[in-house]
């Protein structure tokens, strides 16, 4: 008995060793760690109150509150940030698809703005702002050194008037100004349209009405076509997509998907982390498909090109996208405000982080730059070329139809108008290409 009364004397001895030996510099390590937040914050409160009474000029209080939330934020990386009162309302204003501005989605990069993408049919759009440009001042005021959003307030003004904003471009040598004219933008979330028996849809944002303008375009473009056995595949045009809301890309992605995983979310606690799986029905009904992207699609958009990418559904082609990955909560503040911050990164469904890395596509076709206009009519007649039916005395062909002559011609007509959209836009023309060719593989099977 007066061993285990030792042995148990022991183990207390032993386990009060180790409470001192580990827990105790756990403890201490924790408690200076803590002194050392409010040391700062002691420091943070000096600082404030000498910039207060000893500044060259009087300053507001809350305005440098403000500012030190704000760079709290913007240090954690491009798309944290705080949202002032005025901020927050334009935010909820946009997400529904109407607001004031110049219509491009723009992130910071070496202390300059660069422009994610423009979105169509707005003034930056027209005025030919591109994905990839760097601006570097606005009205003759440099940009650098200011953070994202003080440069994006720089940019905002009254509807109508203009704003002269300095363009840096790859492959341009000299810096360049642009005049725009600020406009209200309003986001037509999905065009539809057709090219033969593809149906195309440009998809230009993730906001509120994505999802419900996509299936209501598809639908008019298969009646359109006089039923869904008439369409021979899909192009989902993503391209100089800036994204926006994960739920959107989710119900997007899942139009095309009949199960599956879409994304998954995964933040710094395990326990935060989501999967978001596809339900039964495809909008399509198992239609080849075709997502073009390139370096203006981010976010959202990447979400959707990775899933329908790894479940094969459809063939990405285009250019590597911009490659965002990150997920941002905006969580409402006291004062009316909200913070936008980083909370998860997301993954394709097979795992892929695409955060800094992009969405490689299947099929790598850039977009050939634009034609100059002198030389555009030149370029698109081509030379002249002879074929039998311009030799002279040569026989006709007496042998066709008047039904085979038109649809002889019908061909032509659309081989004509395939060749029209190569000079327009080489990335749809391409495919709407290969959509042709799995549409004639299909049905000689």
């Amino acid at each position: 008995m007066k061993k285990f009364v030792m042995a148990a004397l022991g183990g207390t001895l032993a386990g009060a060793v180790l409470t001192t030996q580990i827990a105790g510099p756990l403890i201490a390590q924790q408690a200076d760690q803590q002194t050392s937040v409010y040391e700062q914050l002691d420091l943070f409160g000096d600082i404030f109150e000498r910039i207060r009474a000893q500044y060259v000029e009087e300053v507001d209080s809350a305005d440098l509150i403000e500012a030190a939330i704000n760079g709290m934020l913007t240090s954690l990386d491009p798309h944290s940030s705080y949202l002032p009162p005025k901020d927050f309302d334009d935010m909820q204003v946009q997400t529904r698809g109407e607001f004031g501005g110049l219509g491009i989605e723009v992130t910071q990069e070496e202390g300059f703005v660069k422009v994610v993408s423009p979105i169509d049919g707005t003034p930056a759009d027209e005025a030919g702002i591109e994905a990839g440009d760097f601006i570097t001042h606005v009205d003759g005021e440099s940009v650098l050194g200011l953070n994202l959003d003080q440069a994006v307030e720089l940019m905002r003004g009254p509807v109508g008037s203009e704003i002269v904003i300095t363009i840096v471009r790859e492959g341009i040598d000299e810096p360049f100004d642009v005049t725009i004219t600020r406009d209200t933008i309003k986001l037509t979330a999905v065009r539809s349209r057709l090219v033969g028996s593809t149906i195309i849809l440009r998809v230009t944002t993730f906001n509120d009405q994505t999802y419900p303008n996509l299936k209501d375009e598809f639908e008019k473009s298969v009646e359109e076509l006089g039923g869904l056995a008439n369409v021979n595949g899909v192009v989902l045009d993503l391209r100089n997509n800036p994204g926006g809301l994960l739920t959107q890309a989710i119900k997007v992605s899942d139009a095309f998907l009949n199960a599956g995983e879409i994304v998954s979310t995964r933040g710094r606690n395990p326990a935060d982390s989501d999967r978001y799986n596809a339900t039964d029905g495809d909008l399509t009904d198992g239609k080849p498909m075709v997502v073009l992207i390139n370096g203006g699609s981010a976010s959202a958009s990447e979400i959707v090109a990775g899933a329908l990418q790894d479940h094969r559904r459809a063939i990405v082609v285009g250019t590597k996208s911009f490659g965002k990955g990150s997920v941002q909560t905006v969580m409402p503040l006291r004062g009316s405000g909200a913070m936008r911050l980083t909370t998860a990164r997301y993954y394709t469904p097979s795992g892929r982080s695409i955060q800094a890395l992009g969405v490689s596509p299947d099929i790598v076709v850039p977009q050939p730059p634009r034609v100059p206009a002198e030389t555009e009519e030149t370029d698109a007649a081509g030379p002249r070329t002879r074929s039998e039916a311009d030799l002279r005395g040569s026989l006709t062909n007496d042998s066709m139809t008047e039904d085979e002559r038109k649809q002889a011609e019908e061909e032509q007509a659309r081989a004509a108008e395939a060749a029209k959209l190569r000079e327009e836009d080489y990335q749809l023309a391409y495919a709407v290409d290969i959509l042709k060719g799995l549409s004639a593989l299909e049905s000689s099977k």
